[in-house]
Parts: structure tokens; C-alpha cells; sequence
């Protein structure tokens, strides 16, 4: 079975886009009137602190002290921009596909722990299927059918419809995992 990516490296691969973003407009301040329109999008979609931090940093702050109050993701996020202002080629690569073999033991662990009260696992599990929601096709359809896997739903023709052949195996595999978390 492929490695699972770390946490780490997920939420990178999951918001490269966001993070060369930021790093472009950075290095290219013709760009910034076009991040301070996503930075506003990013806030009225729930990242005010994250945003708070990024504004410090496009005024040039780099003290530790912007990264209080924010969460593990959105420091993960910060990190990644500031690393990545200091050196462009440690940025996360805008090309990576998903793979769901890696994925599913990942996804399955969060949605097992989730069942069973881990309320950072929820809220990781939240943040990753509204990410899900928002990139469209098979991931937007996973994305939506999360409460229902969460709830227990184990019903492959159900949670497979509509899906590609990719988006199937990768659901297949998820309950897979599932299934070996918490054998009947």
C-alpha cells in the first residue's frame, strides 16, 4: 500500500495554489491588488487569522509573534509563505494529483476518529471537506457525502453515484479502510 503523505504535506498539496499565490504576489507587488481580493474571499470564508497573519507579512513583519492564535493548519499555511518568500523552490508543487490509494487510509483514520469524539480530527475532517466541496467533481461529491460517512453510511452504490471512475476506487478504497478500522 502507497505511504500515506503527512499531515503536513496534505494541507500544502490541498492549498499550493493559495500559497504561490501569496509567495507571487510578494515577490511581484503588481500582484497584490489581486491576493487582497482573495485575502478578502479567504476571510469572509472563515480565515481571519490566517489572514491577519498574511496581511503582517505583505506589510513586511516576519516576527513569530504573527503566528499567535492561529490554528495548526493555518500555521502550516504561514510557514509555507514565509519559506517560501525566503526560497521559492521549497513551495509546494501546483501539479500534484491526488492519489487515492495514499488518500484513503488518511481520510479513513479522520473519519474514524471523528465517530469516536476527536474533536481536532472533526475539525480537520470539516476543513477538508469544505476544501472537497470547493475543487468540483469527484472531490466535491466525497466532499458532500463526508456527514453521511461519518454517520456510518457504508453503502457503496449510494456513496459512489455519480462519480468517475477514479472518484468510485477512490471511495471503494476508503471503505476499505473503514472497514479494517472497525471490523464487524
Amino acid at each position: 500500500m502507497a505511504q500515506l503523505p503527512n499531515a503536513v504535506e496534505q494541507v500544502l498539496l490541498i492549498h499550493a495554489a493559495f500559497i504561490h499565490a501569496v509567495v507571487n504576489a510578494l515577490r511581484d507587488r503588481s500582484q497584490l491588488s489581486d491576493l487582497m481580493q482573495q485575502l478578502d474571499a479567504a476571510e469572509q470564508a472563515g480565515w481571519p487569522r490566517l489572514v491577519g497573519a498574511l496581511r503582517h507579512v505583505i506589510n513586511g513583519r516576519r516576527d513569530p509573534s504573527i503566528k499567535l492564535g492561529l490554528d495548526e493548519e493555518d500555521s502550516i499555511l504561514l510557514d509555507a509563505v514565509l519559506r517560501g518568500i525566503d526560497n521559492p523552490a521549497t513551495l509546494p508543487p501546483l501539479n500534484a494529483k491526488p492519489d487515492g490509494s495514499s488518500a484513503a487510509p488518511g481520510l479513513a483514520a479522520l473519519i474514524d476518529a471523528s465517530a469516536r469524539g476527536d474533536a481536532q480530527a472533526m475539525s480537520v475532517l470539516a476543513n477538508m471537506a469544505e476544501q472537497m466541496t470547493k475543487a468540483g467533481g469527484d472531490m466535491a461529491l466525497l466532499g458532500g457525502r463526508m456527514r453521511r460517512l461519518l454517520n456510518g453510511e457504508r453503502d457503496t452504490d449510494q456513496l459512489v453515484a455519480g462519480m468517475s471512475p477514479l472518484g468510485r476506487e477512490l471511495v471503494v478504497s476508503l471503505l476499505d479502510e473503514l472497514a479494517r478500522l472497525r471490523p464487524q
